[in-house]
């Protein structure tokens, strides 16, 4: 399964997904709590860090990926499954 997550409201994230034919759910942590448990909050910026966590089926974090390159992405997530 594969998720995004965000800051914005749930309004949002459903309306970047239909302008983009986004095809993955997004879920929405405008109270930033998801965002700081896992660490991408960034105090310079209003937004977070993009991070991608691969995480296995029991729910622990086996890879994250803190220098996300959304063209290459998906291929380097891919691998790492393979």
């Amino acid at each position: 399964m594969i998720l995004g997550a965000s800051f914005d409201t749930p309004e949002d994230n459903r309306a970047f997904q239909e302008k983009f034919d986004f095809p993955y759910d997004l879920l929405s942590d405008p109270d930033q709590v998801a965002g700081a448990a896992y660490g991408v909050i960034q105090a310079e910026k209003p937004y977070p860090a993009r991070h991608s966590f691969l995480i296995d089926p029991d729910g622990h974090i086996v890879k994250v990926y803190d220098a996300v390159v959304p063209a290459e992405h998906p291929d380097e997530v891919l691998r790492d499954l393979g």
